[in-house]
């Protein structure tokens, strides 16, 4: 049987008039960084009013993206994928952000990815109807709603993970316990010695596709898991652990476990290892149904100035393209104490520092609004509000009080769950909508 890249019928698209109901929220208090005299205004009206992000009003901090960037990187994962015949389930966790799975829908994603059910229910909350649920859920309470959404819309898709023989049991008594009318697709988790979750053993696989089998509530629909937490990832690890996965399938496969499936799901891809994903999964050979080659790199969409920055696939295929960073904070110098240090007003509330300390890339001055780079500037460390910055060179004396410094960041994960809105602005700083982030 052919691959499928995609797969028609069930519709992948989000519910626009959910989508839309954000620009009728009324901006207040609750959101950082925007213009004060804004407060009372909804957001499609403020977005109407194309602000300048400098002049407009706005107060610093102010997280932006860029509008450029972000199109830039939807279009060039679509093509991407696409091109390597995978289908794409960009994971939601990065951003949260209804506008953005928006986005990546109407660019081709076959759906979006989620961590926990309450991220599923986010996205239940926008339509979404096709969800990778990459986790093991044994919450009863959690399962008992799963089954609510699935018996009422008959059109919705979840798959989840199962990596454990005891996850499956806890998963169909609350399934059975639910009256739960359609079974709940599930995917085996490979893992792999010092990693995170998913079997050890394809032994271990086999045992819990055999609990899966015995159960009326869950349906083995194919295998998956995260190359990216293999302990020393490298592209010799990556790939042997990418074979074990599609053997899993084909194992299960050749045993007769997906009999009556109507499509095999194999899943991997952070943003880290997506070119070692394709090529791996490109080898696989036919199986009894077609294959949803599915991958779930969520980073791409700002792509940033730190880790993914060092990692990306791009790296190592340029020919193939280049994703841009699209996140900027923009910050203000509040204080030069002593020779050679400045304080800016933004710290660990605004920005992410679990991997990369902010980069400064562009001071704009306060007297002028003219641009220049950030030359000597190096951000040492945060407090909660501040950022301590060391100088050297002609910044050392040229840095004054009220510049604005815009800092490139790590890890946008943890960005966006620091800013509940967030301007989306064009590269001459004209603000021309608001994403809505949901943590």
């Amino acid at each position: 049987m052919a691959s499928t890249a995609r797969t028609a019928g069930t519709p992948a698209a989000i519910a626009t008039d959910a989508v839309a109901e954000l620009a009728r929220e009324r901006v207040d208090h609750r959101f950082k960084g925007l213009p004060p005299d804004a407060d009372g205004r909804s957001v499609g009206e403020l977005a109407a009013e194309r602000r300048s992000l400098f002049t407009g009003g706005f107060t610093t901090p102010v997280l932006a993206l860029s509008a450029e960037a972000l199109d830039h990187n939807l279009g060039l994962m679509e093509q991407w994928s696409e091109r390597h015949g995978l289908a794409f389930a960009p994971h939601g966790k990065t951003s949260m952000a209804p506008r953005l799975f928006e986005r990546q829908l109407d660019r081709g994603a076959w759906g979006i990815t989620a961590a926990t059910p309450a991220q599923v229910r986010v996205y239940r909350a926008f339509g979404v109807r096709r969800i990778f649920l990459a986790n093991e859920v044994v919450d009863a309470a959690a399962l008992r709603w799963l089954a609510s959404e699935l018996a009422a819309d008959q059109e919705l898709r979840i798959v989840t993970y199962v990596d454990s023989v005891r996850g499956v049991e806890l998963m169909d008594a609350a399934l059975r316990d639910a009256g739960a009318g359609r079974p709940l697709d599930v995917v085996v988790e490979l893992g792999a010695v010092g990693a995170r979750t998913g079997v050890r053993t394809e032994a271990e696989g086999e045992a819990v596709a055999d609990a899966v089998a015995a159960t009326a509530t869950l349906r083995l629909v194919g295998v998956a898991g995260y190359e990216a937490e293999i302990p020393d990832a490298d592209a010799e690890t990556v790939d042997a652990w990418l074979r074990r996965l599609t053997g899993l399938a084909v194992a299960f496969d050749k045993a007769g476990r997906f009999a009556g499936v109507e499509e095999i799901v194999v899943s991997a891809g952070g943003s880290a290892w997506f070119d070692a994903v394709a090529s791996v999964f490109a080898e696989l050979p036919p199986l009894s149904a077609p294959v949803l080659k599915l991958l779930r790199s969520g980073a791409y969409v700002t792509h940033d100035d730190g880790q993914y920055r060092r990692k990306t696939p791009f790296n190592r295929h340029p020919d193939e393209g280049a994703l841009h960073p699209a996140f900027r904070l923009w910050a203000q110098v509040v204080s030069r104490p002593e020779t050679g240090m400045a304080y800016l007003n933004a710290g660990k509330r605004d920005v992410s520092y679990d991997l990369d300390l902010p980069e400064p890339q562009v001071v704009r001055s306060a007297r002028d609004g003219s641009l220049r780079p950030a030359t000597g500037l190096t951000v040492t460390r945060l407090a909660d509000q501040h950022a301590f910055v060391s100088l050297t060179g002609e910044e050392a004396e040229r840095l004054e009080v009220g510049d604005w410094v815009g800092l490139g960041l790590s890890h946008p994960c943890t960005v966006f769950e620091k800013w509940p809105l967030i301007p989306l602005a064009t590269a001459d700083g004209t603000v021309t909508e608001y994403v809505r982030t949901f943590f």
